[in-house]
């Protein structure tokens, strides 16, 4: 196991952006930034033994600082919508940037993607870890509290990307942090990711409205598109005529899993026959985010000089569920002073 640091680039502010690459015996790698915590490759070898990255992303820190999908970045404080732009803990409105319509998206303009992280730690034992931290100051893109937040990437000797995030408050405020890496198994970014085979261990999912808002209620997977409790297809419901798949412009929702009392346990797999790559998602979290890159457009460029197209990523998106903080059925993402943040996810890597 080991652990190679060396100088991404320079932000306009002057900040030296740094790229720790956590690699093991077995020929993963992992590359991080310091910039939005971003993960800019992960490579893992296919059934043949190459390993090649199954990741998308830029080729340097310029492409990752101008507008992009989010691609391989932190996400908070609050990863996903919030309705409006505006929430309210013990009667006391607080107000957002509205950057998705009239609604608050991923923490805002200038989340925990579009900030610099500093190194806190960093391990070659056994396994490869680093450990990030960023103070997201009282009332930063309006969310109150000072926020200290960890997050700590693990890579196993198993081929296990480990994630585990940390945060305490000096205010009551709310957190819901994810990562939005975008996978194509294949690793090869001229092809969609519609011929994966995918299982979400969830009965039931999040119905959302046109502005992808949830409506509060939830849904039963049975019969309909979004039942993947046995490995489908992506592409083989994706386009159906379903008021969800349209308001979604395909899948872009939260499923709720199952065995939420059990903590830590599976929560998603991915399979690209071709590849023989297989990967597998465990979690704390009460829900996932499978959402299929329907907004990619054509315009950002692939490493090698191309385009990324529409769907040729899946995310994967561990968290809880959009608009929580105002709706008081679902798990709460209050985190009150005193209290600690604390949440695990895990991308384990094999051939099939």
């Amino acid at each position: 196991m080991s652990i190679e640091k060396s100088k991404y680039g320079t932000t306009p502010n002057g900040d030296q952006v740094d790229s720790y690459k956590l690699k093991n015996h077995t020929g993963m790698e992992v590359d991080i930034i310091t910039f939005g915590g971003i993960i800019t490759a992960i490579k893992v070898p296919n059934i043949a033994g190459t390993a090649e990255n199954v990741v998308i992303g830029f080729n340097n820190l310029e492409q990752y600082m101008q507008p992009n999908p989010y691609f391989g970045a932190l996400i908070g404080r609050y990863g996903n919508r919030i309705a409006n732009a505006k929430f309210s803990i013990d009667d006391i409105e607080y107000k957002l940037a509205a950057n998705n319509g009239p609604n608050n998206l991923h923490g805002g303009p200038k989340g925990f993607h579009k900030i610099m992280w500093t190194v806190e730690a960093t391990n070659d034992g056994e396994n490869s870890s680093i450990k990030l931290k960023y103070i997201s100051k009282d009332m930063e893109e309006g969310f109150p509290g000072n926020l200290t937040v960890y997050v700590t990437y693990t890579l196993q000797v198993d081929n296990t990307l480990e994630i585990v995030y940390e945060a305490i408050t000096d205010k009551s405020t709310v957190i819901n942090l994810t990562q939005h890496t975008y996978f194509n198994l294949s690793a090869d970014f001229s092809k969609t990711i519609l011929d994966h085979e995918i299982v979400i261990d969830a009965d039931q999912f999040v119905p959302i409205d046109a502005f992808s808002i949830p409506t509060g209620k939830l849904q039963n997977v049975v019969n309909t598109p979004f039942d993947f409790r046995q490995s489908k297809i992506v592409g083989k419901e994706i386009d159906e005529n379903h008021e969800q798949l349209t308001n979604g412009k395909g899948y872009d929702h939260c499923w709720v899993l199952n065995n939420q009392d059990q903590g830590f346990r599976f929560a998603a797999s991915a399979y690209d026959k071709l590849s023989g790559r297989f990967l597998e998602v465990k979690t704390t979290e009460p829900g996932v985010q499978f959402y299929t890159g329907n907004f990619i457009d054509g315009t950002l460029p692939t490493r090698d000089g191309e385009k990324y197209a529409r769907r040729t990523g899946f995310c994967l998106e561990t968290q809880h569920y959009p608009d929580s903080p105002n709706q008081e059925s679902f798990p709460t993402t209050l985190l009150r002073e005193g209290e600690k943040y604390e949440s695990k996810t895990s991308f384990t890597f094999s051939i099939k």
